[in-house]
């Protein structure tokens, strides 16, 4: 790694850092800012039990000191605090619980995603116009607009309510394969669309005419030239996507009872568990902030005339 990419990558470290500490400071005083609190739905709770939960939790303070403790808290000791709904359940715990499953499940939506994405989206740009092209075009345009709750809906009610093919829950190793498969046809169809155009782009470049010219063998003009100078689209999606999918799909989740971290999200908002709400979301947004610094280190893998500034 020469000094130019190094010092690329430590200012864009400088500012992926900057970016989560806005997404703290912002979700922690937007939360607070909303009427009612973690307590005013409790059942037949009095006044009283209530000041004394907001004290034990230092809900009674001002804004400010909370504010200035939680973030003390976080760079000194990597500490969320506990759930206020989950009792006797630190937010951590709860955080790592949920992401043994939503990794399983991201990764390997991403990974179906990313391959039949890049080889469907290569194969329609090979036979631009043909049949094969028109029907993938047709079938990734009705998956990109086809929101996920539909397509999950539909595959849940066909394959687990009529056929009994897999279980309705995504508790079980089997339950998990409609949620990955819902969660990665979106994905696979917005990556085999940019591939197919990338792919089309780079076809028609002066540099590929030549090597066809010089006798270059078909294959290595389509996979040792088009298809990796195409990929760079691909890589500036794939790396958000990844950071998306993993932290689950909130509403994929809700809709298969996976156990996740977008079902334990959705679960702290509708409970206004405020130290779960913050630590799903600073998890969210670092994962967004390092797959978009590994996408833009991989450009200059993919293609080393790219100069990383």
């Amino acid at each position: 790694m020469n000094v130019k990419t190094l010092m690329y990558v430590l200012k864009r470290i400088l500012l992926a850092l900057l970016t989560v500490w806005v997404v703290i400071t912002v979700t922690f005083f937007v939360m607070r800012a909303v009427p009612g609190g973690p307590f005013t739905g409790e059942k037949a709770i009095t006044e009283a039990a209530k000041q004394a939960l907001e004290a034990k939790y230092g809900l009674d303070k001002p804004v400010g000191e909370q504010y200035v403790t939680y973030l003390k808290d976080i760079v000194t000791k990597f500490d969320f605090g506990p759930s206020l709904k989950l009792r006797g359940r630190q937010v951590i715990d709860v955080i790592v619980d949920g992401m043994r499953t939503s990794v399983k499940l991201g990764l390997a939506a991403a990974g179906i995603a990313l391959v039949s994405g890049i080889v469907f989206g290569a194969v329609a740009a090979l036979y631009r116009n043909k049949v094969i092209d028109k029907i993938i075009m047709v079938i990734t345009t009705a998956f990109v607009s086809m929101p996920s709750f539909i397509m999950g809906t539909l595959l849940l009610l066909v394959f687990a309510v009529k056929f009994h093919v897999f279980p309705a829950n995504g508790e079980t190793a089997r339950g998990l394969i409609l949620p990955i498969i819902t969660l990665s046809l979106y994905p696979m169809a917005y990556i085999t669309r940019l591939t197919r155009s990338s792919m089309l782009d780079v076809l028609g470049q002066d540099y590929i005419r030549t090597a066809k010219a010089k006798g270059v063998p078909p294959a290595k003009v389509i996979f040792g030239h088009a298809l990796k100078n195409s990929l760079i689209p691909v890589i500036t999606y794939f790396g958000p996507m990844l950071a998306y999918i993993v932290t689950g799909s909130l509403v994929v989740e809700q809709i298969f009872a996976v156990p996740g971290i977008g079902r334990a999200f959705v679960s702290s908002i509708t409970n206004r568990d405020y130290p779960l709400i913050m630590g799903t979301t600073i998890v969210l947004a670092v994962l967004i902030v390092v797959m978009n610094l590994v996408s833009d280190i991989l450009y200059k893998v993919v293609d080393p005339r790219i100069t990383l500034e």
